[in-house]
């Protein structure tokens, strides 16, 4: 497949060492494009359920694509997420190609963008709230296996394939959003601030629209994630896209074999993911 070359590709949410990853479409994804810069938006490493015993090839390979990316020139940005927060300890840094950030603020096509995970506006994930998110989080995981389990039974039958982890996404996100009002608490700041464009992940739900206040506007993104919906946002053409993965696109691809990450990896990558568990 002919990669396709684009400004700016952002995803956000792959949590990767959760059983519920789609680290196989992400490593197709990521395969197909040739963006400039790629910007990881948050929980891309789920340090909250990480497991040195759980971290397949599959998801190894999505780290070494991105390692691979950075040799070849794309400038790659990771800002952290609440569920890669232990790696806000070392913001700021910056090695060759890479950046390591908790929010940034960049010019884009002459237009001010705002892009952060978007945590900083969830009660569920500071104080006491976060004990209990940390644990809704490990039930999710046994929701997504669970999921699993009744999907292979309705193919058995012939069924059309469930999707109780999204079900209960949404719900959840639903009952947030009305307490926090995440999307308009981002954009009525973002208008304050007079930027253009504000980006955010970590609710898990794919937007793409303007936001009109009294003080003015703002256009208001979320790339989604990489557990149910498979989307990303993409800068080409002067304009900002929402692109949601096809599985029949990459019906062709060689799977990755699953494999312990133990045996793939060299030793300075075997440190860090160890040190994640920490």
């Amino acid at each position: 497949m002919e990669k396709r070359p684009i400004d700016v590709a952002i995803l956000s949410d792959l949590h990767l060492g959760t059983y519920g990853s789609k680290a196989k479409e992400v490593l197709n994804y990521l395969k197909s494009i040739a963006p400039q810069m790629l910007i990881l938006n948050g929980d891309i490493i789920d340090a909250w359920q990480f497991s040195k015993h759980y971290f397949p090839a599959t998801h190894m390979a999505v780290v070494k694509e991105i390692l691979c990316m950075i040799g070849k020139g794309t400038r790659v940005i990771y800002i952290t997420g609440n569920h890669d927060e232990c790696m806000r300890r070392y913001c700021d840094l910056e090695l060759g190609n890479f950046q390591l950030t908790d929010k940034l603020v960049m010019e884009i096509n002459h237009k001010m963008t705002w892009i952060f995970h978007g945590d900083v506006f969830d009660n569920t994930t500071r104080g006491t709230a976060k004990f209990w998110s940390k644990l809704g989080s490990s039930g999710y995981g046994f929701l997504i296996l669970l999921n699993r389990l009744i999907n292979l039974m309705m193919k058995a039958f012939g069924r059309d394939r469930v999707s109780l982890s999204k079900l209960v996404m949404a719900r959840v996100n639903k009952a947030v959003i009305r307490i926090n009002d995440f999307e308009l608490t981002a954009a009525e700041i973002a208008i304050e601030k007079k930027y253009d464009y504000v980006i955010c992940g970590h609710i898990h739900q794919p937007q793409k629209r303007m936001v009109e206040t009294e003080k003015g506007s703002v256009m208001y993104l979320n790339s989604g994630d990489w557990v149910e919906h498979m989307t990303s946002l993409e800068f080409y053409q002067n304009d900002w896209h929402i692109y949601t993965y096809d599985e029949k696109l990459f019906s062709n691809t060689k799977p990755e074999s699953d494999h312990p990450i133990l045996n793939v990896v060299t030793d300075e990558v075997n440190f860090y993911v160890n040190s994640l568990a920490v």
